[in-house]
């Protein structure tokens, strides 16, 4: 199988360059051979080499990482790491859906707490809780939906109307929202470089080190630019990329995503938002409203606007675009801090299925994967990659039932069918939406 596409962003990303210069990984010089391979070091990759070297202390396991650890798509997210389901439905399957997916949520948020306390990893690590804000009465009837399923799932949350919210988030652009205690936020970049960092003695890992051609006919074998792994199994952990593989029958595709982060507020900037805690917060429509967040740095971020990206590749003027817009979106927001300068902004690829199901669990004998995240991608693939491990070692666990019971990602249609769908949906949603703009 040849990759026919490798992920491009033509941007810096902000989270990694706040963090300065960190060690770099060494790149795959040479032939290597391993009992395990894994591609892809994000949150599922990881998870998966950190779970199956524990459960196999005996046994190499080898990750390539086509980009720098501290610069993949899981450390270009917004650091939102999320304990619920963002939305739940009606219906009695709708809701034993939305608690499958909770337990699967917080299995994952767990273990990442866990591996960051043991190893002290230094990544913001805050537990702020978020905000799932509106900014029209267009949308009333989704926040109390919403409310209506955190009662029914018996989760804690509060109810906030405009004034609350300016008081919390130092704006008053939001006309209500939902507030959940237990979501996570940090710097995904310094959490991506501290589970590498501090994976099992058995695990090495390659940075910059693509994988261009994979034969899973008899024994695994990867080519990459300057070597070649040969492994007994392979774990998949590629997301968006992976729809040009065979494997993967086109029933993934990515989209990028666009955030930017501000310069630091000054003393003075800081006063006219009030004394405000950092916090997070996500659109009633996620496809077409903005996530924010305030860090406890006295940044803000914003996240706003996504695009169907078939060839992983976002260009320097793409991104220049998108930072025009979200300057423009910010001074709506904040009104009266028009003099608080933008510092980067960058693109991220999420892997998207049309059914919300991911590609997880076998492809054949000896090859697995977790692809498909659909969002909430820290802790969804750190509890669907660990799990694969338990699955792929042959090692029982309670939840495995739960990622049988999620179902599996459907069929695609192929190109430009897929095009015309994707953005013809896309269209439709950032019309509707147009109000929380």
């Amino acid at each position: 199988m040849k990759i026919k596409h490798l992920p491009l962003d033509q941007n810096i990303n902000g989270w990694a360059a706040l963090r300065g210069n960190t060690p770099r990984h060494p790149a795959l010089h040479g032939n290597v051979t391993a009992d395990w391979l894994v591609i892809g070091a994000g949150f599922a990759g990881l998870a998966f080499a950190r779970r199956i070297a524990e459960l196999r202390p005996h046994e190499h396991v080898v990750v390539l990482e086509a980009l720098d650890v501290a610069d993949n798509a899981s450390a270009r997210n917004s650091g939102f790491v999320i304990d619920l389901p963002h939305t739940v439905g009606s219906t009695s399957a709708e809701l034993e859906q939305a608690q499958t997916y909770r337990r699967l949520l917080q299995f994952g948020l767990a273990h990442l707490k866990e591996t960051v306390d043991q190893h002290g990893i230094e990544c913001d690590w805050q537990n702020a809780g978020k905000y799932h804000c509106a900014v029209s009465e267009q949308f009333d009837d989704d926040i109390a939906h919403y409310q209506d399923e955190l009662t029914t799932l018996g989760e804690r949350f509060e109810r906030l109307d405009n004034a609350a919210l300016k008081q919390r988030l130092g704006t008053g652009f939001y006309r209500s929202a939902v507030y959940t205690p237990n979501c996570i936020l940090v710097n995904p970049a310094a959490l991506i470089s501290g589970l590498v960092a501090t994976l099992p003695p058995n695990v090495t890992v390659y940075a910059n080190s693509p994988a261009l051609q994979i034969d899973t006919h008899g024994a695994i074998r990867a080519e990459t630019p300057h070597g070649e792994v040969r492994a007994r199994k392979l774990m998949l952990a590629i997301n968006g990329a992976a729809r040009g593989l065979p494997l993967f029958k086109g029933n993934v595709f990515a989209m990028s995503t666009f955030a930017t982060l501000t310069e630091p507020l000054t003393p003075e900037q800081r006063q006219r938002i009030g004394d405000i805690s950092p916090w997070g917060s996500t659109p009633v429509n996620a496809l077409a409203g903005a996530t924010l967040r305030y860090t406890a740095d006295h940044r803000f971020l914003i996240r706003e606007h996504v695009n169907f990206t078939p060839g992983l590749v976002t260009g320097a003027v793409e991104t220049g675009r998108h930072a025009r817009r979200h300057q423009e979106l910010f001074a709506r927001i904040y009104p009266q801090l028009q003099d608080v300068n933008m510092a980067y902004t960058w693109s991220g690829l999420i892997s998207i299925t049309r059914n919300g199901a991911p590609v997880w669990g076998n492809l054949s004998e000896n090859v697995y994967s977790s692809a498909g995240c659909n969002g909430s991608g820290s802790s969804k693939q750190s509890a669907f990659g660990r799990l694969l491990a338990d699955h792929a070692a042959g090692e029982d666990h309670p939840l495995l039932a739960d990622m049988h019971t999620v179902g599996r990602a459907s069929y695609l249609p192929p190109r430009p069918f897929l095009d015309i769908g994707v953005k013809g949906f896309m269209a439709r949603e950032r019309w509707r939406s147009r109000s929380e703009m």
